[in-house]
């Protein structure tokens, strides 16, 4: 596939204080950046400044690492920080193009309030806006909403499925142009151009409609990283971008495939979905530049703090009394992040790690691909992945921050672009826009009907 015309998309993933394990203990990182807003206004100004498609947010609605003791806890870098909506409206008047997008799960919120909020976050940034669905996975977030465990996976994928209708229907709940706004007539909105809702299912009883007009961009950008069956399925339904986790080139192309063949089995176009595996680069001047940045990072690593990383990204498995120095043992498949649990078992069974190396491994790229080395090295590898069908483009997860994203920006994004391989600039103001996304239209345009208009006073 030629690059003249494809261009890589890139996201800036941009949790404080970046995405090593030790990062918040790094001399340059801003260990109280999580929350201040200054700081996240200077990341996102960066990303702008290269390019990004859009600036990431993850979130959890809980302190979602496997720890046993307050003392261990004590030593994670990344405990709080702000809401990710909140921020991102914050964040939207200092920015013009980049995409603002946010974690949200359907597991612990109600349809109403996310399509709002969204719709919302949309006008305010001018069409920027885009959601990253997550059906939540820790029994940590469950004890916060009212249950000793979470949802079983299937549970919690059926209720994101009908979520996901909902949400999508409040959203169409007015068409484009409803809204009339005219003194003379006393019309404030045409209403053949208002459709309620009326839902009523398994999970929820909704009937709309939302009080917020129809968008910006129509939906916000569906962003979904679930790689189990039951993920990758849901991805192929509802999502325009999706995030990824593979170490290898084969195993890039092997869910690049398998990916697009299911968005195209629920009648969508393969080429309207963007996948970006998410890639930990180093960049240095040189290779041994690179080489002695990420040993320094290394360096930072509590032994307690990866282990527990470890045995969180092994589903909750206890690897902390395991024998460092043996390999790991057969893992027991859990109720939490099937795909990310695997990959990292494959890891260890590929590279032949004992524990010990496990968890240092996992401390920098948390399961990602880690790539070390000069902006060209680095290219040549993203390259590789973006023209031999392993990816769209990528989520770059800066070490730690904001050295990370700058020297990605000011030297690896010039040797893209300088490859024609990324953009110059951007091509539109929304995200819809830059990622190549057509707008949803309106599915019942033109097909006005007398709605149940409910009056009340008070």
């Amino acid at each position: 596939m030629g690059t003249t015309l494809r261009k890589m998309k890139l996201g800036a993933f941009l949790p404080a204080p970046g995405h090593h394990v030790a990062a918040w203990r790094h001399p340059d990182a801003r260990a109280d950046g999580g929350l201040d807003l200054g700081y996240y206004t200077a990341l996102a100004r960066t990303a702008e400044r290269g390019k990004f498609d859009l600036m990431f947010l993850s979130d959890g609605v809980g302190v979602r690492t496997h720890y046993r003791n307050s003392d261990e806890l004590s030593r994670w870098g990344r405990m709080v920080h702000f809401e990710p909506l909140t921020l991102l409206a914050a964040l939207a008047p200092s920015t013009e193009r980049l995409g603002l997008t946010a974690t949200v799960s359907t597991t612990y919120n109600e349809p109403f309030h996310v399509a709002r909020k969204f719709a919302s976050l949309d006008f305010l940034s001018q069409g920027r806006a885009g959601w990253n669905i997550v059906t939540s996975c820790t029994d940590a977030e469950a004890k916060n909403f009212n249950r000793d465990t979470q949802l079983d996976h299937a549970t919690r994928y059926r209720r994101a499925r009908e979520f996901m209708q909902v949400v999508t229907g409040l959203w169409d709940s007015w068409e484009d142009d409803a809204f009339l706004y005219d003194k003379a007539s006393g019309r404030y909105f045409d209403p053949d151009k208002l459709h309620i809702l009326g839902h009523q299912g398994e999970f929820f009883g909704v009937k709309g409609p939302l009080n917020v007009a129809r968008s910006p961009q129509g939906y916000p950008v569906l962003v979904q990283a679930g790689a189990s069956d039951d993920g990758q399925d849901f991805a192929a339904q509802w999502g325009e971008v999706i995030f990824s986790a593979s170490q290898t080139l084969t195993q890039a192309q092997t869910f690049y495939r398998g990916v697009k063949e299911q968005v195209a089995r629920h009648g969508r176009d393969p080429e309207q979905v963007k996948i970006m595996p998410g890639v930990f680069p180093v960049v240095g001047r040189s290779q041994t530049e690179a080489e002695e940045m990420y040993g320094k990072l290394q360096e930072g690593i509590d032994m307690i703090v990866a282990l527990g990383l470890l045995s969180d990204r092994l589903g909750g498995m206890d690897v902390s009394a395991l024998p460092l120095d043996e390999p790991l043992p057969e893992v027991t498949a859990t109720e939490r992040s099937k795909s990310r649990q695997q990959l990292v078992y494959e890891q260890a069974r590929r590279d032949n790690l004992t524990v010990r190396q496990l968890a240092l491994a996992v401390a920098g790229g948390r399961g990602h691909r880690v790539i070390l080395g000069t902006p060209e090295t680095i290219v040549d590898q993203l390259e590789d992945w973006f023209i031999l069908d392993g990816a769209d483009g990528f989520n770059i997860m800066p070490p730690h921050l904001p050295d990370g994203l700058t020297r990605f920006v000011d030297l690896v994004i010039p040797e893209l672009q300088r490859r024609g391989l990324f953009r110059l600039e951007y091509e539109g103001r929304t995200l819809r826009e830059n990622l190549g996304l057509p707008r949803p239209a309106h599915p019942r345009a033109g097909h006005g009907h007398a709605p149940d208009v409910q009056r009340c006073t008070g």
